[in-house]
């Protein structure tokens, strides 16, 4: 299914004219920081039959229309890679529920299977969250709203200062918070930006340049034709650095920069 052209999520349109007799789920990912919009989303599920698995690894923190992102599906999953917005030192993750039946198959699959120790009776794997990583995403979770505020500052000396670049800027959707895990723009020059920004010493990146559906792991999948929106917004996309520790400063150099390359 194709993307919404202003936030980069599923676009809910295109949903129904996906689904099949095989489709059991969907699955929003909330991409860059933005929450998909999950009231169409649910309506169709609720229709279907389906399930919906909350994608947030990006997304700590942002909210839809009042509440947090993670509690809108039957499940939801968090990333704690070091770069997330919340994240740990080695690498982590976490699956959350308030169905109590997949909460015990999630727990059994997460340590071999075993519902006693050295009996499996599922086929799990070995996909603990060690003591260490979790006291350190204990510690920073009390200072994950904080960190998102200063990400979101940084967007908007970012908007600011590139409004009249030409550059294509993130737009936050309506009744929506959105936590810039990434701050994407799109530049019909993102090739010259790119290497420009890096000549200068700007952290710059493509976040991502290769859609799922053009993967050679997935080369025969029957949506190829499909997804036109993503298959040109990827060939535009650049992510600029926005972490909560840039300094201002540094977002303007980043700023002169960009505008001494376009103009």
């Amino acid at each position: 299914m194709d993307i919404e052209e202003d936030y980069y999520t599923i676009d809910p349109l295109k949903i129904k004219r996906a689904l099949t007799f095989r489709t059991k789920a969907i699955v929003p990912v909330y991409i860059y920081g933005q929450p998909a919009d999950m009231d169409p989303i649910l309506e169709i599920a609720e229709r279907y039959n389906l399930k919906v698995i909350e994608d947030c690894a990006q997304a700590h923190g942002a909210t839809y229309k009042g509440r947090r992102v993670g509690s809108f599906g039957n499940m939801a999953c968090f990333s704690f890679y070091p770069t997330k917005n919340l994240g740990v030192l080695g690498d982590g993750g976490i699956v959350v529920t308030d169905n109590e039946e997949l909460a015990k198959k999630a727990s059994l699959l997460r340590e071999y299977g075993w519902a006693e120790r050295y009996v499996s009776h599922l086929t799990g794997w070995n996909t603990r969250l060690d003591e260490i990583q979790a006291a350190i995403l204990r510690i920073k979770l009390r200072h994950l709203d904080e960190d998102n505020s200063k990400r979101v500052y940084l967007a908007e000396i970012y908007k600011r200062g590139l409004e009249e670049t030409g550059l294509t800027l993130p737009r936050k959707r309506e009744g929506s918070t959105h936590v810039y895990h990434l701050y994407v723009v799109r530049s019909t020059k993102r090739d010259r930006l790119l290497k420009s920004l890096r000549t200068g010493g700007a952290i710059a990146s493509i976040h991502y340049p290769v859609p799922v559906h053009l993967q050679p792991a997935y080369k025969d999948l029957s949506c190829r034709s499909d997804l036109l929106k993503t298959e040109r917004i990827v060939k535009e996309i650049i992510s600029l650095p926005i972490y909560p520790e840039l300094i201002e400063a540094d977002a303007e150099k980043i700023m002169k920069m960009i505008k001494e390359i376009i103009e």
